[in-house]
């Protein structure tokens, strides 16, 4: 078992990350984020992506490295990582777009995968760079994502 087949299973057997089936639910009962669309973003993703998961097209996890930065959604199909995908509602802000590429880009590295995806508000391109290490990153909003995504189930 290699040393990324043995960081996956730690992160599935230990740390979880807890979605809820309908986001209407989350907005309704969860009062504590009801402002915090990063989070209903996220929730959306993970319903989406747990479709692939139980129609045995995709397994899905997520990384975190021992300085607490993660990735949000590690897609692995077969015993390839697929894609690493970040989810944030508004990346205007330097820090925070600093902080999620940075996670991506470690995670890129230790995992091998280059297929980088930043799913939020905007739709572009871009080639960013983390201590020499170059990689290409696709941002997407939301509701585009999840028209490819559905248009790939079919």
């Amino acid at each position: 078992m290699s040393w990324c087949e043995r960081t996956i299973k730690r992160t599935f057997l230990y740390d979880k990350k807890i979605y809820s089936i309908d986001n209407g639910f989350v907005y309704s009962k969860g009062y504590q984020f009801k402002d915090d669309f990063g989070k209903l973003y996220e929730n959306i993703v993970a319903i989406e992506l747990k479709k692939l998961e139980m129609n045995n097209i995709a397994n899905i996890y997520y990384w975190k490295n021992s300085l607490q930065e993660e990735v949000d959604f590690v897609v692995k199909r077969g015993i390839k990582i697929e894609q690493l995908i970040q989810v944030c509602y508004n990346i205007e802000n330097a820090e925070t777009k600093k902080r999620e590429i940075r996670a991506l880009i470690k995670a890129s590295e230790e995992l091998r995968c280059p297929n980088l995806v930043i799913i939020g508000n905007e739709d572009k391109e871009e080639e960013v760079e983390w201590f020499g290490t170059k990689r290409k990153i696709k941002f997407i909003s939301l509701w585009k994502w999840l028209l490819e995504n559905n248009d790939s189930e079919n």
